[in-house]
């Protein structure tokens, strides 16, 4: 076991409630559990994400915290958020990484892999 470690899963859905197809809206949201695996209690400080559409366009976002809370995990134990964003394209990517500083001063960044964002209504079957 890592001394320093977050896992991240990431649970994607398209929202076409809240998506304009023929304006070019495309509305997702995606739950993210965080774990701590590591062995020492760690404080998620700040997020940085890279959004990318289906034409190449790169959007970065940065900021302290998740959905307002800065929460700070012991060993084992879970933090779950839902957020969301918008797309000009029915698909896209999101990656990532959370900046954490555990409880003894270490810091350590927590990658969340790329995950995909699909309207999956809009797939072309061959």
């Amino acid at each position: 076991m890592a001394r320093y470690q977050f896992r991240v899963e990431v649970k994607p859905s398209f929202l076409p409630e809240q998506s304009a197809p023929e304006q070019g809206v495309f509305s997702f949201s995606y739950t993210i559990t965080i774990t701590n695996v590591g062995e020492v209690a760690a404080q998620l400080v700040a997020r940085y994400w890279t959004i990318i559409d289906a034409t190449g366009l790169t959007e970065e976002v940065k900021g302290l915290g998740v959905v307002g809370h800065q929460p700070l995990l012991q060993p084992g134990q879970s933090f779950q958020y839902t957020s969301g964003c918008r797309l000009r394209t029915p698909s896209g990517t999101m990656q990532g990484s959370y900046f954490c500083v555990a409880e003894d001063g270490e810091r350590f960044d927590a990658e969340i892999a790329p995950f995909l964002l699909e309207d999956g209504s809009r797939r072309v079957l061959h």
